[in-house]
């Protein structure tokens, strides 16, 4: 089953590369987006989206199936479980 997965991170978050780099090598495709590297209206679109599943909007911030499940932080348990 194809989950959909959304993370929203930022370039420099050494905790949103160790997930980027968890999602890769359990060859889960996901959609990434790298909030620092949006400028004007388009990074507060997004941030404005990422406020519905994480209102403080800290990194990196995992979405999975449309928002069905939210996860806060690097947490390789919880992503496990819910994905593979």
């Amino acid at each position: 089953m194809d989950r959909k997965v959304k993370l929203y991170a930022l370039s420099t978050c050494g905790w949103c590369k160790k997930t980027a780099e968890w999602l890769s090598d359990k060859d889960i495709s996901s959609d990434r987006i790298y909030v620092d590297k949006l400028h004007g209206a388009e990074r507060e679109d997004v941030l404005d989206e990422m406020k519905e599943f994480n209102p403080r909007r800290s990194f990196p911030t995992v979405v999975i199936d449309d928002g069905k499940t939210v996860i806060i932080g690097f947490k390789p348990e919880e992503l496990e479980r819910e994905l593979i």
